[in-house]
């Protein structure tokens, strides 16, 4: 047999291109016909079954296992575009995502009642105080879960939690509260951490033995800390809590990392200033309230939503996002307690529930995952 040139080559697959486009547009024009079909029945765009049972029929039309895995993975795909098209049919007739929230033209702050976790100093007192104002109704509370159930009860309006921080990544406890308690994200705020070394006014550097704070602070201020192998890190509470034991027990052998804030209202010394590795550290705080309300210029969802340990699941979620142009911001997992393998998946996105395009990627998500909410638009 003779082998073509590759010009003849490419003209070929130029001609069969053009063949699976034009087949593609008429197997999209029935999509949208099997779209207006589930709209008049109320019939899920999801059918696992139907899907399963169509790539059993493709992959059983080839025999090489590399094409076998290869229809697979195209069909898969097709019919993930398939989805997606029949969803934003469904959207254009009103059917969308549910949810309670609803839209207001701004937060109600003024005089409100704010919780946090901590003593007055944390970094937690001070983003509350840069969010809510010197004169806001703030009161500290032992826990972040404190915080939360204050909120969930009605004895606080609002709480105020850190997430993430820049160097030491996300709080995933409090990824956790955020599924435990229906409370919701009405809104964030940054704050620079500048970890700085206190110890009593008349301990040195040289004294310390013991350095008492967060386990996210230690982490941020690892490489300084580690550099002092002698030095024993013992985790507290937070950083402000660091800065009273020391005040409190009174030992010169023992210092605190917190901010020095938290040494002036305490009245420790600074031993050492600014020694996080990381000198543009921050931490994103959230603000959350017992109302499912957004504002009306809000810009930033967060999600969750649960998927099995299955090749590809989290791809093909993920897909919602990308056929629709919604930018998403942040992801992080955590295992689902009791299901060994299984993760529940945190995410921020950028829009407003108000976009078409927000609806329609939260109503593929919804449909195809499992226990999807949305946590707050802020």
């Amino acid at each position: 047999m003779k082998t073509l040139d590759l010009q003849e080559i490419r003209k070929q697959l130029d001609g069969i291109d053009h063949e699976i486009v034009s087949l593609f547009e008429k197997r999209m024009k029935l999509s949208g016909q099997v779209a207006e079909y589930k709209i008049e029945t109320g019939k899920q765009v999801y059918d696992k079954e139907r899907e399963q049972e169509k790539i059993r029929a493709v992959t059983g039309m080839v025999e090489d296992e590399f094409h076998k895995q290869a229809v697979r993975e195209l069909y898969t795909q097709v019919m993930t575009i398939s989805r997606h098209f029949q969803y934003k049919r469904m959207a254009e007739h009103g059917l969308k995502a549910e949810h309670d929230f609803r839209p207001v033209q701004s937060l109600p702050i003024k005089q409100a009642r704010v919780v946090y976790q901590g003593v007055e100093g944390a970094y937690s007192h001070e983003a509350a105080l840069k969010y809510f104002g010197e004169d806001g109704n703030i009161r500290h509370v032992d826990s972040w879960e404190d915080a939360m159930k204050e909120v969930a009860a009605g004895t606080a309006d609002y709480a105020v939690l850190p997430i993430e921080n820049s160097s030491a990544g996300a709080v995933t406890h409090n990824y956790d509260l955020l599924i435990k308690y229906r409370n919701y994200i009405v809104a964030e705020t940054f704050l620079s951490v500048d970890h700085a070394l206190l110890g009593l006014s008349e301990a040195n550097e040289e004294d310390i033995q013991t350095v008492f704070s967060h386990p996210q602070a230690l982490m941020q201020c690892s490489e300084f800390l580690n550099a002092n192998r002698e030095w024993k890190q013992v985790s507290v509470e937070n950083t402000a809590v660091a800065a009273k034991k020391v005040l409190e027990d009174g030992d010169p052998s023992q210092a605190a990392v917190a901010s020095e804030i938290a040494g002036k209202i305490y009245g420790l010394k600074v031993l050492r200033t600014s020694i996080n590795h990381n000198k543009n550290n921050a931490t994103r705080f959230i603000i959350l309230s017992k109302d499912p309300v957004y504002r009306e210029d809000a810009g930033k969802i967060s999600i969750s939503f649960e998927l099995p340990h299955k090749s590809g699941s989290l791809y093909n979620m993920l897909s919602n996002f990308i056929y629709n142009g919604v930018n998403m911001r942040m992801i992080e997992s955590r295992p689902i307690l009791g299901r060994n393998w299984e993760y529940r998946f945190f995410i921020d996105i950028e829009g407003n529930l108000s976009d078409a395009s927000i609806q329609n990627a939260l109503k593929g998500i919804s449909e195809e995952g499992s226990n999807m909410r949305v946590l707050g638009n802020y």
